[in-house]
């Protein structure tokens, strides 16, 4: 073979490389657009960011998560999908510059993260199907036949030179060898083409993601809750503060916190829905449909919920009114007996849609309380977010070991044979809420005038009772608070002490008394295992 038909490869300058990168973040906006589109046909749960995110959140370590929560607050999950997409950017760049040189490698690369999709998909909790691989696979393989086209455009070659000025030209620098001998117009077309298909692709994923829980949203939609058999007792006026900047009594539904792993709300069908009951000591076991639930008597009730993420002085509390039916009458009605009455399970596991698990003492929701699978807040159906079609609340107990949202599975057992998810994760298996009190007004760093200064927030013990608030300034005596009216020992009470306030800076500490008598530590411990303490206060400079 003659020497000058023999096709010499270059080593690729700066701008091969920059568009190489860039076509490998447009192969991965590729593979996650058509990975949508797929999932739309599967689930919305199997897409790949949804899938890898909820397999981080399962990996977390509960330190981190708590951080997480603490410092995002419900905007956590919205800052996991962020952060998983820059990591998947940063990756696509490195893997579309490597596919210059090694195009076979580069395009390998991508098909490798779609075999990790796939598998976070197809090992979630609430997978029950390979399919849910699907998305993730045929996503990876558009991408990578993408960049291995896109690479091949930019593949340089030098020809053999007619004369020595012509060498001389190919052989001017990277820059220009760089630009020698690749396909400009063929790359541009691929990757415009490639662009708009996606995003074609992309948009109509979301939107027929979006429609999948339309019948979940119609049935809601048509659902007019009943009258409660058992209606709750109307708030005392005296109940109710008007204190500006304390806590509403009641917080509305859009108001109330939320706190779950959930990265897509779960839309389920109320007319579908379905709960098993089933497990040790269960002697009749029942399948209950959302009509059932509703055939029965209603009990509404005000309970105030709170995560155990929630530091001291933290927004993850709030009170509504919740309706739905007893939980203790159906384990009874399937011939369930607490511990106390020789019942063999002493954990109530229950389980939602989505696979989370979470452990509840049989004891605590079979001794009386109002424990309940609700099915209304504050006079309308649940809200998606907050477990619509049914969800457990269990007055006393923080939300992991109580608030099973969209529950579809109660299992009988024990805490010696089985660990619920947040168990496994180093949080308690038993976590009764702790005596806790809050300062909403003044804020912290608030600069109030000086003289009469109205300090006022709320406190709980929920299923104990609140029998005392005080206030110190400084560092001086403990001023008790005056309380508002109890509505019951379910829910939080809202407090005030005037405050005659001086010039200067100042540091405001509140501390409760529940109605068991046992005051609030200031002892500060962190939310994990089982809850916060400490005393809150903030500082004010007053002017």
């Amino acid at each position: 073979m003659r020497d000058e038909e023999k096709d010499q490869r270059v080593r690729p300058g700066w701008p091969r490389l920059a568009l190489g990168a860039l076509s490998g973040v447009l192969a991965g906006f590729t593979a996650l657009a058509v990975a949508e589109l797929v999932a739309a046909a599967v689930r919305p749960q199997s897409s790949p960011v949804i899938a890898v995110g909820g397999a981080s959140i399962d990996a977390t370590p509960a330190a981190v998560k708590d951080w997480a929560i603490r410092h995002f607050g419900t905007n956590d999950k919205f800052v996991l999908q962020l952060g998983i997409l820059v990591v998947l950017t940063v990756l696509a760049l490195v893997l579309g510059a490597l596919a210059v040189r090694f195009r076979r490698i580069g395009a390998a690369g991508v098909l490798v993260f779609g075999v990790v999709g796939a598998s976070a998909a197809v090992s979630r909790p609430d997978s029950s199907s390979l399919t849910d691989a699907l998305p993730s696979i045929v996503g990876a393989i558009a991408g990578a036949l993408l960049l291995y086209v896109l690479v091949g455009r930019l593949t340089a070659v030098r020809r053999p030179a007619a004369s020595a000025s012509d060498a001389a030209i190919e052989e001017a620098g990277d820059a220009s060898s760089a630009s020698a001998g690749w396909d400009r117009r063929g790359f541009v077309l691929v990757a415009a083409s490639a662009a708009a298909a996606s995003a074609v692709a992309g948009e109509a994923g979301r939107s027929l993601n979006a429609s999948r829980g339309q019948d979940a949203i119609a049935s809601r939609k048509r659902l007019v809750l009943p009258p409660p058999g058992s209606p709750a007792q109307p708030v005392p006026k005296r109940a109710v503060l008007r204190v500006p900047g304390v806590s509403p009594f009641v917080t509305p539904n859009p108001d109330f916190y939320r706190v779950d792993t959930a990265l897509v709300v779960p839309k389920v069908d109320a007319t579908t829905w379905r709960l098993r009951i089933h497990g040790k000591g269960v002697q009749r076991p029942r399948t209950y449909s959302f009509d059932d639930l509703l055939r029965r008597e209603l009990i509404e009730r005000d309970i105030t919920l709170t995560c155990v993420s929630n530091e001291v002085g933290g927004p993850y509390v709030g009170n509504a009114r919740w309706i739905g039916v007893r939980l203790a009458d159906l384990l009874a009605e399937c011939g369930i007996k607490p511990p106390s009455r020789g019942g063999p399970a002493d954990q109530l596991v229950s389980r939602s849609v989505d696979g989370m698990t979470i452990g509840s003492p049989v004891e605590d929701v079979m001794d009386g309380r109002d424990a309940m699978l609700a099915v209304g807040m504050n006079g309308q159906p649940l809200p998606f977010e907050h477990g619509f079609p049914v969800r457990m609340v269990v007055p006393g107990l923080y939300g992991f070991v109580s608030a099973c949202k969209w529950i579809k599975d109660i299992e009988l057992t024990t805490f010696d044979s089985y660990d619920p998810y947040w168990v496994k994760r180093g949080w308690a298996r038993r976590a009764p809420i702790k005596t806790e009190s809050r300062i909403d007004t003044p804020k912290p760093f608030a600069r109030p005038k000086a003289g009469m200064v109205m300090i006022a927030g709320v406190a709980w013990a929920q299923h104990r009772g609140i029998d005392k608030v005080e206030v110190r300034i400084d560092d001086g005596p403990w001023q008790q608070a005056d309380l508002a009216a109890e509505d019951t020992r379910d829910t939080w009470r809202q407090w005030s002490l005037p405050w005659r306030a001086t010039k200067g800076g100042h540091t405001l500490s509140v501390r409760a008394t529940d109605r068991t008598g046992v005051v609030q530590t200031d002892k500060r411990t962190r939310t994990i295992p089982d809850g916060a303490s400490g005393w809150h206060s903030v500082v004010v400079t007053v002017e």
